[in-house]
């Protein structure tokens, strides 16, 4: 594939070669595909300013042949690349054959590309994504009519498939890759459940083997999505646990801990290492997730053309990064390239703020020190968590590509305590219809504080948000803020000062 330059994008011209032909097209500047390399998306007729909220569905929906021939790579447009991968005993930037004994091949070389502006998406995998996506751009009337606001509240809704959240965007490409390579089988770790429950989906529909280490408060908050993942022939093991060298060192040091992904993450990689024919995948965090993920944003981008709707705000919750590097992607592309300008706002727990109140720095990925350095916002690998419900958020750093963006200025970033975040689902669950996922409701918490400030200053901004997945299988969550045995805890300074010294020494 040769390089789309920015004069190419502003003129409107790319140059391509997917199937070994190169040409110009005349067409769209948008970076989603439909049935070409760019499409023009079809306008909706124009309505007089007063009527337009009537000419907007409830739904927006695009045509299984606009879903997107190729993920968008965000690094090709970043001005400063995120920072490489360093080998943990030299402090060298890892090449590519280091990572091969751990990921598949192919994803290794997505995870190192910071140059191709546009990488195809296999037709195996676009021909799974047909079961489920395109996903609907929900327009949230009711929401916006309650709380009283002139602001207009979007939300790109991933929930609608049995795996319940956005995971299966990456889950479906990293299994895919795995088999392409003939393996047996993949190794990989899972907070609430969500990416375990997509990789096993993906799992069972490539014919691969898939071991799963579960957060260990999680595996005990939702044996029922345990359970899903066992319905795809998973195995589900709760971490840290006895069955791995690096568990039982982490017990020794850490009696009754309630785990962390960064200690499911040491399991899944140390099984995948000494495992003939199997490989380690991620959700989340990994530059490659973040491409897959940008399906989500292609899609949200080509919806909101539709109707000419140019956002003002794009709000998502942060764990690891992937899905709201997914729904940013296209945006962050133009912002990066000066084209337009977003206020773009990360969301993450008060009791895991990495952004907020960690340290860009070199710091290893995973507890047990097993995984390359990366640089990122982090508490540091031996923070463990505080036990909160928002599974898929409790992780110790961020995505590199995220923690770049964040470091130069081009995004924000909030943290909120989970029984506010809760007070948000409930409300948002009453008025749409939907009810979130916990990691889903920190984002809902910002959107309807953003939408509370255009009540006040009489702004009629446009915000967009995601809605990772939904919450059914969360019950137990809900139950506790119901039964008011929810508490908020926020690390101190001290205690995140007590991780920041065993941070790795970069010289």
């Amino acid at each position: 594939m040769c390089e789309a330059h920015a004069d190419d994008l502003k003129s409107g011209r790319f140059c391509a070669k997917p199937g070994g032909t190169a040409g110009y097209y005349v067409l769209s500047q948008r970076i989603y595909a439909g049935t070409g390399l760019f499409v023009s998306v079809p306008k909706q007729p124009r309505v007089p300013k007063g009527d337009r909220t009537m000419a907007i569905p409830h739904k927006i929906y695009l045509s299984e042949n606009e879903i997107p021939k190729f993920w968008y790579n965000v690094r090709a447009d970043m001005k400063v690349k995120p920072d490489p991968f360093l080998n943990p005993a030299t402090h060298k930037p890892l090449e590519a054959e280091a990572l091969h004994p751990i990921f598949c091949e192919e994803l290794v070389a997505q995870e190192l590309d910071n140059d191709n502006r546009l990488i195809p998406i296999p037709d195996e995998v676009r021909n799974y994504f047909m079961t489920y996506r395109p996903s609907p751009l929900m327009r949230a009337f009711n929401l916006e009519k309650q709380l009283g606001t002139k602001a207009k509240i979007y939300y790109k809704f991933e929930g609608n498939n049995t795996s319940g959240s956005h995971k299966l965007n990456s889950a479906i490409a990293q299994a895919y890759y795995a088999k392409k390579q003939g393996l047996r089988g993949v190794t990989t770790e899972t907070g609430a459940g969500q990416w375990g429950t997509a990789l096993s989906m993906a799992c069972a529909y490539f014919g691969l083997d898939c071991k799963v280490y579960m957060v260990k408060v999680s595996y005990e908050q939702k044996p029922f999505r345990r359970e899903v993942m066992r319905v795809y022939g998973a195995s589900v093991t709760p971490s840290p646990s006895d069955t791995t060298e690096i568990g039982r060192k982490i017990l020794a040091e850490h009696p009754g801990t309630t785990g962390s992904l960064g200690c499911a993450i040491s399991e899944a990689i140390e099984v995948a290492a000494s495992t003939e024919g199997y490989r380690y995948v991620l959700g989340s965090v990994l530059n490659m997730v973040l491409l897959h993920q940008s399906i989500i944003g292609l899609e949200t981008k080509a919806a909101l053309d539709k109707y000419d709707i140019v956002p003002d705000i794009i709000i998502g919750c942060a764990g690891g990064g992937s899905n709201l590097g997914g729904l940013i992607a296209p945006f962050m592309g133009e912002k990066l390239r000066g084209e337009r300008d977003y206020r773009i706002i990360a969301v993450e727990p008060a009791s895991c703020p990495s952004l907020t109140r960690g340290k860009f720095v070199y710091d290893f990925c995973d507890t047990g020190k097993v995984t390359p350095l990366a640089r990122m916002y982090t508490l540091g690998s031996g923070f463990i968590p505080a036990p909160n419900h928002a599974g898929g958020l409790r992780y110790h750093g961020m995505s590199p590509i995220l923690s770049r963006l964040y470091h130069d200025g081009y995004m924000e970033a909030t943290s909120v305590p989970q029984t506010r975040v809760f007070e948000a689902a409930e409300q948002f669950a009453r008025t749409e219809g939907i009810l979130p996922a916990p990691e889903s409701a920190h984002a809902i918490c910002a959107a309807i504080d953003e939408a509370i400030k255009c009540r006040e200053t009489g702004e009629e901004k446009t915000i967009v948000f995601g809605l990772t997945g939904t919450g059914y299988f969360d019950m137990t969550a809900y139950e506790k803020f119901h039964d008011n045995l929810m508490s908020d805890y926020v690390p101190t300074d001290a205690d995140l000062q007590a991780s920041f010294d065993l941070l790795p020494k970069i010289e």
